[in-house]
């Protein structure tokens, strides 16, 4: 059988943003999205989850130590001296390798504070993933894993997936290089996380394919989709207006309505049912 979650990182990062993930949402395509807590939209993404009547979408958290403000006061090393978290060159470097006590007192404060804004909110969190994946870095796993234990979050994403063969698409070095990393160490993380109970999903896909989305991609995709539960991450969502400033604005871009207008195609859901692959939130514990 084939389970797949399609969901939709970022949710908080703008308004423009949060309104294309829902309108995938309302229309049964994306089954799951991952909120920034420390989103500039985090408000308008709380509206939306609470007017909705769709009750078959999972909510997680997108651990965010790399870009905008924290949610945190008094973070001494993973923030700059103007309070602002590093940015995520800096962050990646930074959060490869473990620095202290100090450090790792930084990393579980604000982890702990993002959750407890979603909690707060009333959201039922089902899983963890990260902004850049930063939640399964060396210097962050145990802090994720520690998280997760604390609030009973049944789900932590792996970004594991090989390079993809998909006629039309274009992969360069660089992209091939990151991916590389986010494998690298989340391969490392997927036996700390399931020695715990936590579970993963089985199969991983979209390190490879953020704002190259086309139908015929996703053809060649759920074609090769295997048997079992995969999260499919995907970036949806509007393009910003012109003037409108913000951490993450820079983001909304053209691209986030490609693949907004891909997901939403008809051609999507006869694929779906073409290949017999059952969309999914993430189940519960």
């Amino acid at each position: 059988m084939k389970r797949l979650i399609i969901n939709a990182d970022d949710v908080g990062a703008d308004e423009a943003r949060n309104a294309g993930i829902f309108e995938a949402a309302v229309n049964g395509i994306v089954t799951s999205v991952s909120i920034l807590a420390n989103g500039p939209a985090f408000d308008d993404a709380i509206k939306h989850i609470r007017l909705s009547s769709k009750n078959d979408v999972s909510y997680g958290i997108h651990i965010n130590l790399s870009e905008g403000r924290p949610i945190s006061s008094g973070l001494r090393i993973i923030t700059g001296s103007d309070g602002l978290f590093l940015g995520k060159s800096f962050a990646i470097e930074l959060f490869s390798r473990n620095n202290g006590q100090a450090f790792e007192k930084d990393i579980i404060t604000e982890i702990d504070a993002q959750m407890k804004m979603l909690i707060n909110a009333g959201i039922k969190v089902s899983h963890i993933d990260g902004h850049h994946h930063i939640h399964i870095f060396p210097a962050v796993i145990n802090a994720t894993i520690s998280v997760a234990k604390r609030y009973n979050i049944p789900w932590i994403r792996i970004p594991d997936e090989k390079t993809p063969s998909y006629d039309g698409l274009s992969v360069n070095s660089e992209i091939i290089s990151e991916a590389g990393l986010f494998n690298g160490f989340g391969s490392k993380a997927r036996p700390l996380i399931n020695a715990t109970g936590i579970d993963t999903t089985e199969h991983f896909r979209g390190l490879y394919l953020k704002g190259r989305l086309s139908l015929p991609i996703l053809e060649e995709l759920f074609k090769k989709l295997p048997d079992g539960l995969t999260e499919f991450m995907t970036h949806p969502g509007n393009a910003v207006k012109e003037g409108v400033h913000g951490y993450f604005t820079r983001f909304s871009t053209p691209d986030r309505e490609k693949e907004l207008k891909t997901l939403l195609h008809p051609g999507f859901r006869e694929m779906i049912e073409k290949y017999n692959i059952i969309l999914t939130p993430f189940p519960e514990a």
